[in-house]
């Protein structure tokens, strides 16, 4: 049978993605370009597999990456569970995805459901980039009951040079230099982002963000996506980094039961595990709030002094202590969560394997916690009360650091 080629583009009129249909309206093959301008290869019904049943196999370069629950192209009635989604490059799972959102809109499908296993918080914000929850109310908690129907509202996206922009009606995200930079509010429901996309007169702007402000700005944008400029810091300071501080006992403590309370209870001691050994050190991290190396665990010097910074003007306007004192520790408080936020995913990434890698019988007893352990409280409490007395993030003065002009990351 012969074969017919349709092919996706993006706003500038640059191919996208491309579906090979065969004479009997069944999809031979389909590609997807992801935000680094590579290809993902998708094979329609490339076997089966146990516990999957029919699937579609996910390809880069000739490279099998993981199988897909197979899924009738000619007219999308749900959106597939993927067996290994870490496997896939950044953007390609979103890709995909918008790629159904486009066949089931143009297909007249008014809704798609999501009914396999693990319906988590990451797949659900994936979806969010490619269709609309309905309802918008309490979408993640119904999405998690498996109750939650999605609407198709595919973006447009627009590949320039290194900066890949996602449009629906405005800029959304964009991905630059490996970072992804998102909006805030998203059809009816708010993402925390600590790289955000946000409009600042008639540009759009790309900033690292914190306590509810941009701490420095990397990307101005056109209203349309068109780059306008790179504002980004250079690499290296001029005379060299300093050395990294070291981080006060009971703010790391705080920061590794806060990680604990973002992350599902059996996953509790593997978290522990992973981080006994790490070191906690305030530093320079490009263009991030914090980074989780294989051995470290960095705090930006510029989050540092901005939570220095506040700590010192949070009573400012307030005559009362215990008026004061409340505002720094609601400071405080707000200043770990957003650390623990941003180093959560890939110390979960760590202690997810080393579950997988732990014995059936550690496994089963893990699995059996259903609560996070509530001394995790009383450690977080003592952090907050720690940043309050010391007004900082590390152990040794950094002057330069505490300045509230200083942007040396």
């Amino acid at each position: 049978m012969g074969a017919r080629r349709v092919v996706l583009r993006d706003r500038r009129g640059r191919p996208s993605a491309t579906l090979d249909w065969r004479d009997d309206a069944t999809l031979a093959a389909a590609t997807v370009r992801l935000p680094d301008h590579s290809w993902l290869s998708i094979e329609p019904s490339a076997g089966v597999e146990a516990p999957w049943g029919a699937i579609d196999r996910v390809s880069r370069g000739g490279t099998p990456l993981t199988a897909a629950t197979a899924i009738d192209w000619a007219r999308v009635s749900a959106i597939p569970t993927v067996a290994e989604p870490a496997r896939i490059p950044a953007g390609g799972g979103t890709a995909i995805l918008n790629l159904l959102a486009i066949l089931a809109r143009d297909q007249g499908v008014p809704r798609l459901v999501y009914a396999g296993p693990y319906p988590t918080e990451a797949l659900f914000m994936a979806l969010l980039e490619s269709f609309r929850p309905d309802p918008a109310d309490d979408a993640l908690a119904r999405f998690t009951r498996g109750e939650l129907a999605w609407i198709p509202a595919p973006f447009t996206p627009s590949f320039d040079g290194d900066v890949y922009v996602q449009w629906r009606d405005r800029v959304e995200k964009v991905m630059w230099r490996g970072r992804a930079y998102y909006r805030e509010d998203w059809s009816g429901v708010r993402r925390h982002a600590h790289l955000r996309v946000h409009d600042a007169g008639d540009t759009v702007r790309c900033a690292l963000w914190a306590l509810g402000a941009p701490l420095e700005d990397h990307l101005v944008l056109d209203a349309d996506g068109t780059l306008r400029a790179i504002v980004a810091r250079g690499d290296a300071p001029a005379g060299g980094d300093a050395a990294p501080g070291t981080v006060r006992a009971a703010v790391r403590e705080g920061l590794v039961a806060m990680v604990i309370a973002l992350s599902a209870p059996p996953l509790g001691d593997s978290v522990r595990g992973v981080t006994a050994a790490l070191r906690f050190t305030c530093g320079r991290v490009d263009g991030d709030l914090a980074r989780a190396d294989d051995d470290e665990v960095r705090i930006s010097t510029t989050l540092a002094g901005e939570i220095a910074r506040r700590l010192r003007d949070a009573a400012g306007g307030l005559p009362a202590p215990a008026a004061a004192h409340a505002a720094r520790a609601q400071l405080a408080l707000a200043a770990l969560a957003e650390i623990a936020r941003v180093i959560a995913d890939p110390l979960r990434a760590r202690a997810q394997r080393r579950l997988a890698a732990a014995t059936p019988e550690a496994q089963a007893e893990a699995l059996r916690r259903e609560t996070v352990d509530p001394r995790n409280a009383r450690t977080i409490t003592a952090a907050v009360a720690d940043l309050v007395a010391s007004g900082r993030v590390d152990d040794e003065p950094d002057v330069e650091g505490d300045e509230a002009g200083d942007r040396d990351d």
